[in-house]
């Protein structure tokens, strides 16, 4: 039996299993590495920053690209709900209603411009 790209599944098992060894093998070694230290407070206010930057960087190539290039116009249906969402998001900072509000608007702007 085949699957992805016509890899054997044995192959693509192998490459999953290895793949969330090494991904804990990484974050236990951080673990146990810090294990019995204080963080320095900087280092702790520095990495308070990780996630935000991280989800700014899955996020925004979504949003501002169109076709490789960028799109910040009127136009960009998916842009305009991400920042219909974030207002969403910074008035009831609520996951809910940010996803729920932000999906709506991109549907109905599809739906009245046509395509994304």
């Amino acid at each position: 039996m085949t699957c992805v790209a016509d890899l054997p599944l044995t192959t693509v098992w192998a490459v999953l299993l290895g793949g969330a060894i090494g991904t804990f093998l990484l974050r236990v070694s951080f673990v146990e590495a810090l294990a019995g230290r204080e963080i320095p407070r900087r280092v702790e206010r520095a990495l308070a920053f990780v996630p935000p930057a991280v989800l700014a960087a899955l996020v925004l190539p979504k949003l501002l690209l169109v076709d490789g290039s960028m799109a910040v116009s009127l136009s960009n249906h998916r842009l305009l709900a991400g920042i219909v969402a974030a207002g969403v998001a910074y008035r009831t900072e609520d996951m809910l209603w940010t996803v729920g509000v932000g999906m709506g608007v991109l549907w109905s702007l599809t739906w009245l411009g046509g395509g994304i």
